[in-house]
C-alpha cells in the first residue's frame, strides 16, 4: 500500500522525519496452502511527481500509518480540484476511514503534512527457486 501526501516544513526536520519511516520495520504476511509465515520488510520512501512523497508499506498496517501522518488533520486545505487532478495524475484513491487509536515513533512534530491520498498493490505469489517459493503476500 501507499500513503502519498506532501510535507513541508524545516528541511532537516521533513528529512528527520523521512529518514524514520526509512527505517520503520514492518510485518509482510505470507500464506501458502493454509499456513501462514510473516517477515520483516522496511518502509519505502518513494519521491513522486509534483512534490508528493509516497510511504510503501503492508496494507495491514494503514491505519498506524495514516494516524502518525496525520492524515485526518490537515492544517492546509487544497482544492478539491487540485486534489482530484493530483490523484487522477498518480493514480490515487481518496484516504479511507480509519483507527486513530495507534501510531508509530515517528518524530514529525515540526513537519506539516498534506495528505493526497492512497494505492492500493495487488498480490504476488513468490515463484519457484526463491526462498518463499509459492506463498502468497501484497505485492510491495
Amino acid at each position: 500500500m501507499h500513503a502519498c501526501f506532501i510535507p513541508f516544513g524545516k528541511r532537516s526536520e521533513v528529512e528527520l522525519m523521512l529518514r524514520d519511516m526509512d527505517a520503520q520495520k514492518h510485518l509482510l504476511r505470507m500464506t501458502k496452502d493454509g499456513q501462514e509465515q510473516s517477515i520483516y520488510i522496511q518502509g519505502q520512501v518513494r519521491i513522486m511527481p509534483f512534490g508528493v512523497y509516497g510511504y510503501v508499506f503492508p496494507a495491514q498496517d494503514m491505519d498506524m500509518v495514516l494516524t502518525t501522518l496525520r492524515f485526518d488533520q490537515c492544517p492546509y486545505k487544497l482544492s478539491n480540484l487540485i486534489l482530484k487532478l493530483l490523484r487522477k495524475h498518480l493514480h490515487l484513491e481518496k484516504i479511507p476511514e480509519f483507527k486513530k487509536d495507534k501510531k508509530f515513533l515517528w518524530i514529525n512534530e515540526n513537519v506539516s503534512i498534506i495528505p493526497i491520498g492512497i494505492k492500493k498493490d495487488g498480490e504476488m505469489v513468490e515463484p519457484e527457486g526463491m526462498p518463499y517459493s509459492g506463498f502468497k503476500h501484497e505485492a510491495i
